[in-house]
């Protein structure tokens, strides 16, 4: 362990997340991201005139170099309690005679919340790679088991029959809406501002339109069309909410792999190391599923890091401070959590144990019963009001496990007149319900399949 590591406090820098994604927001990367927007801005000011070429080109070679560290930047931050001008003034100082051009006609926040946008395009470009991943591997089991047939549930009892592949093709379909969601909100978050105090673009007089599209055009960022001081908060605020989202699905499908892997279901598990792993410190015996579990944990989290974005956009007037502090802490903590807990998932789905055999006993097991639909529609269908076909077996279902619904709807005078007992298995037989599930599977798979591949 290192000594930055056992010095930390928060988990998320030692154990929780991945290094390259932790990275994307470190003071390093982000201190690189608003000497680019500084540099732009230069270069922006030069191609229209307003500033010397060569000072331009000083600037960028200046913010390009290395020069402007990290170091530099804190002291003078201590001095001047002002972090972006303590890195303009850094970056004017390594720009040398250039350096009286550097942040002309910028505020504070036309540098950081440009260098956000930057952080949340990155950001989302990340996710949208964990979103597919997990989609694919998702898919791949709903291929591998679109006619496992399983006991569906609802209300934690036994419903209709269904298949495994389904269940996982219905995660998918969510995991690739998420995906839809991102592609549609980046292009609203991924944006930037270069006007100045209030909003409107004053100090940079009457090239200030051409400046703040030249700075995005060459940062590749959209531009916030009204802004204040500051980016729109809604654009955040819309951010961590789709991360609550993702996060939402996450503990979906965690909850039902833990739920599935109950000693009771036993119908799946997550992948353990027989030779190594421990899934307890008394009990020998257990094998917990632990990804799942973290992923619950973790999700709760990131849904709780949507709510001060919410909060951020009611500020004072034109801005205030109010949203900053938080924001330091949200923006990191809750993208470096969802890519985590996709990629848990992806993992967990990815080596999932499917137990067929299990599942086929419970669905034996339930003796008819969970086919009372099947029997109720034929009923109907054969003239008996749907009413009273549903209550005939509601009274033929009570106590049935001991004999079973079969032997029961056989013995029935009234069901007896209406089918012969081998219509009567035919009816009872999961197979049916199964057939149509492993149909609309397959139809899924390739239909997702085909958006996947976009």
């Amino acid at each position: 362990m290192s000594d930055s590591e056992s010095s930390a406090i928060c988990p998320i820098e030692f154990r929780y997340g991945r290094e390259e994604v932790r990275e994307l927001f470190s003071r390093e990367a982000r201190l690189r991201r608003c000497l680019r927007v500084e540099a732009a801005l230069a270069k922006a000011q030069a191609e229209l005139g307003i500033l010397p070429p060569d000072a331009a080109a000083a600037i960028d070679a200046a913010a390009a170099s290395g020069a402007v560290t990290l170091a530099n930047v804190d002291a003078l931050e201590r001095v001047l309690k002002h972090d972006v001008m303590a890195i303009a003034r850094t970056l004017a100082t390594a720009a040398g005679p250039a350096g009286r051009w550097v942040h002309y006609g910028a505020t504070s926040g036309d540098i950081t919340d440009t260098a956000l946008g930057l952080e949340l395009k990155e950001s989302s470009h990340v996710l949208r790679h964990d979103l597919t991943d997990l989609a694919e591997a998702l898919l791949t089991l709903a291929e591998a088991h679109a006619s496992t047939p399983e006991l569906g549930r609802t209300h934690g009892q036994h419903a209709v029959p269904m298949s495994f592949g389904y269940k996982a093709a219905v995660g998918a379909a969510e995991v690739l809406r998420h995906r839809r969601r991102l592609d549609e909100l980046t292009p609203r978050v991924a944006v930037g501002k270069m006007a100045g105090a209030v909003g409107t673009g004053a100090g940079f007089g009457p090239s200030a339109d051409a400046i703040e599209q030249k700075v995005m055009f060459a940062l590749e960022l959209g531009v916030d069309e009204a802004p204040t001081q500051i980016v729109g908060r809604d654009r955040l605020a819309e951010f961590t909410n789709f991360l609550a989202l993702v996060a939402g699905t996450c503990e979906r499908l965690a909850t039902e792999v833990r739920n599935l892997q109950r000693t009771e279901i036993a119908e799946v598990a997550e992948a353990f190391d027989e030779a190594k792993q421990v899934g307890s410190s008394t009990m020998a015996q257990k094998r917990n599923p632990m990804l799942s579990e973290n992923v619950t944990s973790l999700a709760r989290l990131v849904r709780a890091f949507a709510l001060p974005p919410l909060e951020n956009m009611v500020l004072w007037h034109e801005r205030d401070l109010a949203n900053s502090a938080n924001e330091r802490i949200v923006v990191p903590h809750a993208v470096v959590l969802t890519d985590d807990i996709l990629q848990k998932m992806t993992q967990v789905f990815g080596h999932l144990s499917v137990d067929a055999a299990q599942m086929r006993r419970h669905l034996d097991s339930a003796k008819g019963l969970p086919m009372t639909e099947s029997l109720m529609l034929a009923l109907t269908a054969k003239g008996l009001p749907r009413a009273e076909a549903h209550e005939m077996l509601r009274r033929l279902t009570r106590d049935a496990p001991g004999t079973g619904l079969v032997a029961r709807a056989k013995a029935d005078p009234e069901i007896a007149r209406q089918f012969t007992p081998a219509e009567i298995d035919e009816l009872l037989d999961p197979a049916s319900y199964v057939r149509a599930a492993a149909r609309k599977t397959e139809r899924l798979v390739r239909n997702l399949r085909a958006e996947l591949a976009r």
